[in-house]
């Protein structure tokens, strides 16, 4: 009878069957027989393409909290820690399903955080039509998801996150799940993005109008022709006689003339006289000098001319 009850316990599961070839998903192993049980860990083990409902038929009233049929069919870590992948943030990640009896309903694909079996944003592809009974698409058995980068600093360790593969098919009441272990490489950060280079200074203009302003300075400098000296105007009233005088000069300076005793240049018109002998340089009445300037007539050159 026990044996019967086993054999019956299978029929359910020969509707309709599914679950992950690649990448590597969770199976059962000693962890999983010694949460739920010997009876669904040879199902399994016999056909891992069955599904949820047919290990509830199994266990019955048997099922604990530790046996989750509701996350990864109860397939525990710690029978597949040889099976963890390791997947950067954005990365592209293909799947390939198995679907040997098509049932036509919902499928998805999404990052599932483990210890509250709930999904972690959005799934990463869903399908509306899936594994339809008028036929297989394509893209049901193959397809790829990326790793989304809002994970941020999520599923870093081994088991905090799954990859899990869900397909319901409603009107046969029949619902299939696989899971993949990853964890996020690195420190679950997703990378910067590169900076845009910034503008070279424009050293080159620079350098060259600097260089042209130190050439123009170099060249006048030392290949400019040196600037004429001008000579000093002398002033109207300095008396070039004053000026390197040399001995035995017959002109003497009268004190108090302020007229210059060596005369006028050549060409210039005489209007100066030159000191009258018999004047005496005095003034008969007053006796002040007189300028030689005012005195234009020289009474001794009278006298003798007579």
């Amino acid at each position: 009878m026990h044996s019967l009850a086993f054999f019956a316990s299978l029929l359910p599961m020969v509707a309709s069957h599914g679950f992950i070839s690649s990448p590597p998903a969770r199976r059962p192993g000693n962890a999983y027989k010694a949460a739920c049980g010997e009876q669904p860990f040879y199902q399994q083990s016999s056909d891992i393409n069955g599904n949820v409902q047919g290990i509830q038929q199994v266990l019955g009233k048997d099922q604990t909290d530790a046996c989750n049929l509701w996350l990864c069919k109860g397939f525990l870590l710690d029978d597949n820690k040889d099976k963890i992948q390791s997947f950067s943030l954005g990365q592209i990640i293909n799947f390939q399903i198995t679907i040997s009896a098509p049932h036509t309903g919902y499928a998805n694909v999404s990052v599932v955080k483990t210890n509250t079996n709930t999904m972690i944003g959005d799934p990463l592809i869903e399908f509306d039509n899936y594994a339809s009974n008028a036929g297989l698409s394509p893209n049901n058995t193959a397809f790829s998801v990326r790793l989304p980068n809002s994970l941020g600093g999520e599923c870093t360790a081994p088991g905090d996150c799954v990859l899990q593969w869900f397909w319901d098919a409603p009107d046969i009441d029949q619902t299939y799940e696989a899971c993949v272990d990853f964890t996020v490489a690195g420190d679950g950060s997703a990378p910067a993005p590169s900076p845009s280079p910034s503008p070279s200074p424009p050293t080159n203009s620079v350098s060259a109008s600097t260089s042209t302003a130190v050439a123009a300075t170099s060249t006048s400098a030392v290949g400019a022709e040196p600037t004429p000296t001008t000579a000093p105007v002398p002033d109207e009233n300095e008396c070039p006689a004053d000026v390197g005088e040399d001995e035995g000069d017959d002109v003497a300076d009268d004190e108090g003339d302020e007229d210059c005793p060596a005369g006028t240049d050549e060409g210039e018109d005489d209007e100066i006289d030159e000191e009258c002998p018999v004047d005496g340089g005095e003034d008969d009445e007053t006796g002040e000098d007189i300028d030689p300037i005012e005195n234009s007539e020289c009474p001794a050159e009278d006298e003798a001319a007579q």
